[in-house]
């Protein structure tokens, strides 16, 4: 059993950003009749969330970052990138990308030009000059690696598809050739040509804040101590303050130039930001590499078989599944002395109890949460130690899942709303894309495991299955049923952190007999997913809550961004390992289609 939300916070947190529609619609469907559904299916206001209004209030160029993270994500993560922040990208692949980026400067420093002769603001001309400086500054540090390295950029090295596509793509914007827009020759006053300048600078902006940003993620992982990175002056370049600061010029220019731009004109720089940040990708992965990498890892691991384990309450979902089935159990269960003849708590009675039975379940969460800490700090890695301590959550997990059996309140439950509700459940953002995508690569050789607490697989199958992921093999516990209506009881196969690890352990044996290479992934979300995670070859930690930090740092278990690790990796050739004591960390789902799957 995973944490029994109040049901207050239940309802709170049905009410996602990303679930507009009333609850009741949500899990049965608003023109769909159901058993007792419909009859008692209410209207529920549902108030904007913080993170809404924190991105209305953004600058434009903040909203557009955020909305296009993703492609950020797949630049981030392309072999040339990771080879180039590990310090053992081949010197000649490097000559290469040099060459076509010199080929690209050129192409950025004349799209400036002639947005500034667009401009009509003499600030707004000395910014777009001074942002063209900066370009020229660029194409200088080129010449100097030219110079230190004895480099002939122009050997054999023609400009690449990518190369082209997004040069043209630029002096196109920056000439007026943009859809929406008058022909460049009829551009007649000075706000239309204004318009030019703006689009322009939709365009460039992602390329200078996707290389601050690289600039400062691989800056973070240079070591003092280590002189002989040979990228180091590219680096300490793109994560200097002068770029930062030319980067931020940008994206405040267009800001500037965009703010009394209507709602059309404003989707126009919206489309030309992403288009940029696309060809941005595309750029990076048209490097050729002739070396191994250790991204992407379905590519790099093809003669392997891969066995991918993800956790499914707060991992695969927004809202916890008890959440779900306690709404259900609510929503269904009779209003009056109807009850007795259904044998069925009344509602109001199955509020008050799921209430109670949440309170107890966090109040007691959290005190054997202290009490596991309490035990002597590891000053390394403590496996066993970890284990024994989790034997105390294990008990607890057990007897609260006897508390919500004997209370009968998960009695009286239709298949067909566990169903619905199933399908129309939110899941997280890129959650269902990489499950898909892994299962239909070729020659991937994948499998896909669903470990988790959630009393009732049903649910589980109904959310992947509405999805188009069949495949998914699902490891849960299960409601007893009579006719398609739930008994109460729940067939107990996952309870605890120990059953999990068990259930981990059982299906790798069973593979291991056909004697195949096999790499394991787990992701996870929480304290239950940890003997799990640390079993895996590589366990990812998706948002994970503040307890499994706690309890893993406590037994010496260390924390490291999945890119960090990465790039260590790729710097001492390692291979993966389970057991280390290293878990990785990563911000969303987008993040791991990035490290498993790539570009496509």
């Amino acid at each position: 059993m995973r944490i029994l939300f109040s049901i207050n916070t239940s309802l709170a947190l049905l009410r996602s950003p990303r679930a507009p529609a009333p609850i009741r619609s949500l899990l049965f469907g608003s023109n769909k009749s159901s058993s007792s559904v419909s009859r008692s299916a209410t209207m529920m206001s549902i108030p904007p969330s913080i993170s809404a209004v924190s991105l209305c209030e953004e600058a434009l160029a903040g909203r557009l970052w955020i909305k296009f993270n993703r492609e950020c994500l797949f630049s981030m993560y392309s072999p040339f990138a990771v080879s180039l922040a590990a310090g053992n990208l081949k010197i000649e692949t490097f000559r290469q990308y040099i060459a076509q980026d010199v080929h690209f400067l050129k192409a950025f420093a004349h799209a400036y030009e002639l947005a500034g002769e667009c401009a009509d603001d003499d600030d707004d001309k000395l910014a777009i000059s001074n942002l063209r400086k900066s370009v020229m500054d660029e194409l200088k540090m080129h010449d100097s690696f030219v110079q230190d390295w004895d480099l002939d950029i122009n050997k054999e090295v023609s400009v690449n598809s990518a190369t082209l596509r997004y040069t043209e793509f630029l002096l196109a914007t920056a000439s007026g050739k943009v859809e929406g827009l008058k022909a460049p020759g009829m551009l007649d006053t000075p706000f239309e040509k204004t318009k030019v300048a703006a689009y322009t600078l939709g365009a460039v902006t992602p390329c200078m804040k996707l290389y601050a940003f690289l600039g400062k993620e691989f800056g973070a992982l240079l070591d003092s101590s280590e002189m002989n990175h040979p990228y180091k002056k590219w680096i300490e370049n793109y994560s200097s303050e002068a770029f930062q600061a030319s980067a931020k010029q940008t994206e405040d220019l267009l800001e500037k130039l965009s703010v009394c731009m209507t709602g059309e004109e404003l989707d126009i720089i919206e489309n030309l930001y992403q288009q940029a940040m696309k060809l941005e990708v595309e750029f990076f992965h048209a490097q050729p590499l002739a070396q191994p990498t250790i991204v992407p890892l379905l590519k790099n691991h093809s003669k392997d078989e891969l066995m991918i384990f993800s956790d499914f309450d707060l991992t695969c979902t927004v809202v916890d599944s008890s959440a779900i089935l306690a709404e259900i159990a609510i929503v269904t269960a009779p209003k009056d002395d109807q009850g007795q003849q259904m044998n069925r708590m009344l509602s109001a009675d199955l509020k008050n109890t799921w209430s109670l039975l949440s309170k107890q379940y966090t109040e007691h969460y959290e005190e054997c949460i202290e009490s596991i800490l309490n035990k002597e700090k590891a000053d390394k890695f403590d496996y066993e130690g970890l284990c024994e301590a989790l034997e105390q959550l294990s008990e607890f997990e057990k007897k609260a899942n006897d508390r919500v059996i004997e209370s009968g309140v998960l009695k009286g439950l239709n298949l067909d709303d566990i169903k619905r509700a199933g399908e129309r459940l939110i899941l997280q953002d890129g959650c269902i894309s990489v499950f898909q995508k892994i299962l239909k690569t070729q020659d991937a050789n994948a499998k896909l495991h669903v470990l988790s607490y959630c009393w009732c697989g049903d649910l589980i199958r109904a959310a992947f299955s509405a999805r188009g992921v069949d495949a998914v093999e699902v490891h849960a516990n299960e409601f007893t049923f009579e006719e398609s209506i739930s008994t109460g009881e729940i067939e107990r196969k996952v309870e605890s952190p120990i059953d999990k690890a068990q259930q981990f352990k059982s299906i790798l044996e069973n593979r291991k007999k056909e004697d195949k290479g096999i790499l394991t992934v787990y992701i996870g979300d929480s304290v239950g997913d940890l003997l799990c995670l640390l079993e895996a070859d590589i366990g990812i930690v998706v948002a994970s809550s503040s307890s499994l930090r706690r309890v893993g740092s406590h037994f010496g278990v260390s924390f490291v961004p999945l890119f960090s690790g990465i790039v260590q990796k790729q710097k001492q050739e390692e291979t993966w390992k389970g057991l280390s004591g290293t878990l990785y960390t990563v911000s969303s789902w987008a993040e791991i289609h990035s490290f498993a799957l790539g570009w496509e």
